[in-house]
């Protein structure tokens, strides 16, 4: 079985041995992990799985160089690695590495970025 991400192809064997850190986004993707929503209330009550939202901020994990203009030009990357950022609730490409789930989105994607 093979699992194909926009263009290359990664065994299955090959895609749990692979470490995020290895991954190298191509042209203007950025590689993202979901921001995990709290387990907890403020009042200290623990929430079951069922109970807690999906959020759609993400952290930055790695990004391309960018991609060309008609003319050549690289057009440089709106976000950098660390960056917090607004993600669509649909899209993107679902990657696993090391049983951490981690998604690539094209950097015109992005809803927003997050100041801290």
């Amino acid at each position: 079985l093979a699992q194909v991400v926009e263009g290359c192809c990664v065994t299955t064997a090959l895609h749990s041995a692979m470490s995020v850190s290895r991954f190298v986004p191509l042209l203007d993707r950025v590689l993202v992990q979901r921001i995990q929503a709290q387990a907890q209330t403020a009042s200290g009550i623990y929430l079951p799985d069922a109970a807690k939202k999906t959020l759609n901020h993400a952290s930055v994990i790695a990004v391309g160089p960018g991609r060309r203009s008609p003319d050549g030009n690289l057009i440089p990357m709106n976000v950098a690695v660390g960056d917090k950022v607004v993600i669509p609730e649909y899209g993107g490409q679902a990657l696993k590495f090391e049983e951490e789930e981690y998604h690539v989105f094209r950097d015109e994607d992005f809803i927003g970025k997050l100041d801290e």
